[in-house]
């Protein structure tokens, strides 16, 4: 019985040496799983932030997208005829050169007084598209908006003054057309 009993104490500490080796072993089990479960976490929160990013990328893209088109939109309407005023421009140049050689004789009276007409209406026809003529003599010399030809001295104008338009500039709205061609002062 001696044995009997030397060996269920062995076993019962071998017992509780297991268990303690079990229970020792548990909470460290327990700590990865709680390691690996932290970086999925992390790994997850990065991911979110990372499509959250992408998510706000791709808003800001299209707004910039829909306000490009919106104002390309616009600007084509607003200057949808500027083809139309460049192609009629030697038109209107051509009446006025013509309007400007007539004599006033009686025999030509109706067909100059049709001319005069026909000149009238693609003038209010530009008008009504936003179409107008760039104010030249007297104003001081643009650029942008005037195309000097010539230079001359003349003392009844400040320098840089336009002195003389050779031909009409026109812009459509805020857009130049064509710059008018004209002499400067020195």
């Amino acid at each position: 019985m001696a044995n009997e009993e030397k060996e269920k104490v062995n076993e019962t500490e071998e017992q509780e040496a297991v268990e303690a080796e079990v229970i020792d072993a548990a909470p460290s089990e327990e700590s990865e799983t709680n390691n690996e479960g932290s970086e999925q976490l992390a790994q997850l929160e990065q991911e979110k932030n990372e499509m959250y990013d992408r998510l706000l990328r791709l808003q800001a893209e299209y707004d910039n997208f829909r306000k490009r088109t919106q104002k390309e939109k616009e600007a084509a309407s607003k200057y949808r005829s500027q083809d139309l005023a460049e192609a009629l421009l030697p038109v209107v140049d051509n009446l006025d050169r013509a309007l400007q050689t007539v004599q006033d004789e009686e025999a030509n009276k109706g067909f100059v007084d049709g001319i005069r007409m026909v000149h009238r209406q693609l003038l209010d026809a530009f008008e009504n598209q936003g179409i107008e003529t760039i104010e030249t003599v007297g104003q001081t010399f643009d650029p942008h908006l005037h195309q000097a030809v010539m230079q001359v001295e003349n003392d009844e104008y400040e320098p840089n003054t336009v002195v003389q338009e050779l031909q009409k500039g026109y812009k459509l709205k805020d857009r130049v057309i064509r710059p008018a061609m004209v002499q400067v002062n020195q």
